[in-house]
């Protein structure tokens, strides 16, 4: 605000301003505590994302491992016939609110059985590659749905701390300057007021 854009030098005018700076120190403080909750809770999912990414990693080079030797024992075309009578893999999460922010949470992988029709494995090798790559999806499911929430947290975090910095840094200020301006031309007003009121008295006596 500026003296030319600025209330005038009112009672009224320095009412309006002072409830728009008390509103705008309770939208910070509660900015702020929303900031704290967010930092924290991404910290969390930021962990939780290392944790399931480690844990796929470990499982995918557990199941590659596994398939190699299956095709090395059995030869290419075994494995063609072990991926016979598997369906598709069904991935579910559900979502989770953090001072309103939603995000996903608590995925689940659910894997149907080999169909009992389907011609099982040639070797054990396939065979524990074939849990080894069940394992796998399903570490990999917990990753993906970890990662988009620290996503998500993270980015309402960084807008949230935006908000905060512009409160602070210069909407406050602001009105506290047009604030301190208006108390001074207020009490400049009422002190020219009054030494109008004497002059005028000492003139009726």
């Amino acid at each position: 605000m500026t003296a030319a854009t600025g209330p005038p030098p009112s009672r009224a005018g320095r009412l309006r301003v002072r409830h728009s700076l008390d509103v705008a120190l309770r939208g910070a403080e509660l900015l702020e505590r929303k900031l704290r909750i967010l930092r924290t809770r991404h910290e969390t999912l930021l962990r939780a994302e290392e944790t399931s990414a480690q844990a796929w990693r470990r499982a995918v080079r557990e199941a590659e491992t596994w398939l190699l030797r299956g095709v090395v024992l059995g030869g290419e075309h075994t494995l063609e016939a072990a991926t016979e009578g598997l369906g598709a893999a069904d991935f579910t999460w559900r979502e989770e609110s953090t001072v309103g922010v939603r995000h996903p949470a608590l995925a689940s992988c659910r894997i149907p059985d080999r169909s009992p029709d389907a011609a099982t494995p040639g070797n054990t090798a396939l065979l524990h590659a074939e849990a080894a790559y069940r394992q796998a999806l399903s570490a990999g499911t917990e990753y993906a749905v970890a990662q988009q929430a620290a996503r998500i947290v993270g980015a309402e975090a960084g807008h949230t701390r935006q908000r905060v910095r512009a409160l602070r840094r210069h909407w406050i200020p602001r009105l506290e300057e047009t604030l301190a301006r208006l108390d001074l031309a207020l009490e400049e007003s009422e002190h020219e007021d009054a030494v109008r009121r004497r002059w005028a008295a000492a003139r009726r006596g």
